[in-house]
């Protein structure tokens, strides 16, 4: 299978591809296209079918369809133009290969995540956490394999394992560094910070918005869940319950951004600057894994609010 990451600008493209979303637009002339997202386990491309002809047959969102048409490239991005697409048959593909998943070994993460919860201290907070990592199977199945996000970072199978260790190793970091921070709510919020987007973000192949993500978003999602639990923890001390819930309120810093309150703990600040930190590093990494080889200037990254190019050379070496 040749994988979506090594097309680049005047190749032919050719093969299976999950058409990850359909949409009917049209054109300013009125002329009805295609735009579609075509995934596979190494990128998520931009398609557009421009010419409705009889070499377009009949598909929807989520089908595996085989392609053809030519590469090109579109403010700095591959973006495939499709002239002749069929739904594609049982035993064309392997579903493995359209699933993107973490290259790293998941039971190894998670262990260090159980690390991380055998380390909190405090009583209630410990319960807390074993109530989740270690006594609910479901949970524990879905944070393994569940994603971090649609598309921006951590798009991938295990992105939210990966994503929650990076951001509890930063916040570890910060604890030896500012030994005023308070480790045991620290270290819990970070392991539980974006819970929430196992209901915000549907699992995959789909992996997109679900209604309760839509209409609720997982900061608030995943405080409620916390705040059940914690009812359930008798004694559990009232102004740690709110101190806690503050951090996951506050992870994204900026009522901008999404959190419904900004940082007004000392740890629900580092919580923040270690979760945008794995967030736009992460980022960039998948911004140059997709550039491949290409050392040029890639365009103004929104995100970023910047014109991006990688090191020169790579990484510095001997």
């Amino acid at each position: 299978m040749y994988y979506l990451k090594d097309y680049r600008e005047g190749q032919k493209l050719v093969g299976t591809y999950l058409c990850k979303t359909k949409q009917v637009l049209k054109t300013k002339a009125g002329k009805t296209y295609y735009s579609l997202t075509l995934q596979d386990k190494t990128a998520i491309v931009d398609a557009k079918i421009w010419d409705l002809n009889n070499g377009i047959a009949s598909f929807e969102a989520l089908d595996y369809v085989y392609c053809e048409g030519m590469v090109t490239t579109f403010q700095g991005n591959i973006q495939m133009n499709i002239s002749r697409l069929r739904q594609s048959e049982e035993g064309e593909y392997d579903p493995a290969d359209y699933i993107p998943a973490t290259t790293k070994d998941v039971e190894q993460m998670f262990g260090e995540i159980m690390s991380y919860v055998d380390s909190v201290k405090n009583p209630f907070l410990n319960r807390l956490l074993t109530t989740f990592f270690v006594e609910d199977e479901s949970f524990i199945r879905e944070f393994k394999k569940h994603s971090a996000a649609k598309s921006v970072h951590h798009g991938f199978m295990g992105g939210l394992l990966e994503h929650t260790l990076s951001v509890t190793n930063m916040c570890s970091f910060f604890c030896q560094a500012y030994p005023r921070l308070h480790r045991d709510l620290l270290i819990t919020a970070a392991l539980f910070h974006d819970m929430g987007k196992m209901d915000e973000i549907a699992s995959f192949p789909r992996n997109d918005y679900t209604d309760a993500g839509q209409l609720l978003g997982h900061i608030y999602i995943g405080a409620q869940k916390l705040t059940t639990a914690i009812s359930r923890i008798e004694g559990f001390p009232k102004k740690m319950e709110h101190e806690l819930i503050h951090c996951i309120l506050a992870h994204h810093g900026k009522l901008e951004f999404g959190s419904p309150k900004v940082p007004a703990l000392m740890e629900a600040m580092a919580l923040h600057l270690a979760d945008n930190a794995d967030a736009k590093l992460q980022t960039l990494t998948e911004v140059f894994n997709q550039a491949g080889d290409n050392m040029e200037w890639l365009g103004f990254d929104r995100r970023f609010e910047s014109n991006l190019r990688q090191t020169s050379g790579g990484v510095y070496g001997v």
